[in-house]
């Protein structure tokens, strides 16, 4: 845990939360922004400063209560599906430096457009990516 981090904080009781969910490794909480109902926070009690730092077995563990809480809100709350979101990096987007998975509920007639907008590059040759990226 670090004293200077607010999902540490959260998860110490420091900071107060409206939890969802609590296991051994990871801690779940709605999100303050308000921003759709249900916007959701996985987190592992282990500070990581995301995704690319994570051991296996904490991001095992917190993907796992990702999937627990997303089956809950579909099969029991009355959402049709949910979107994951992870930033990982100042480029991506992320603005909290610990790991945290974002569930976004979602109703098939809710209107949010969580895609990417955009044509895409047809220019792009898919190969030359796919070499560039390629795992050896």
């Amino acid at each position: 845990m670090r004293d200077d981090c607010i999902f540490c904080k959260i998860i110490k009781g420091e900071i107060p939360s409206y939890k969802i969910y609590e296991d051994e490794k990871t801690y779940a909480f709605l999100d303050i922004k308000r921003d759709t109902v249900g916007h959701t926070l996985v987190v592992p009690k282990k500070h990581f400063t995301n995704v690319l730092d994570c051991d296996g077995e904490y991001l095992a563990a917190v993907m796992e209560t990702v999937k627990k809480i997303s089956r809950h809100y579909v099969e029991k709350c009355g959402f049709d599906g949910v979107n994951l979101i992870n930033c990982s990096g100042v480029s991506a987007q992320q603005s909290v430096f610990h790991l945290h998975i974002h569930i976004i509920p979602r109703r098939a007639d809710d209107n949010m457009n969580l895609w990417p907008l955009g044509d895409g590059d047809e220019s792009m040759d898919l190969a030359e990516v796919a070499k560039m990226l390629e795992m050896k």
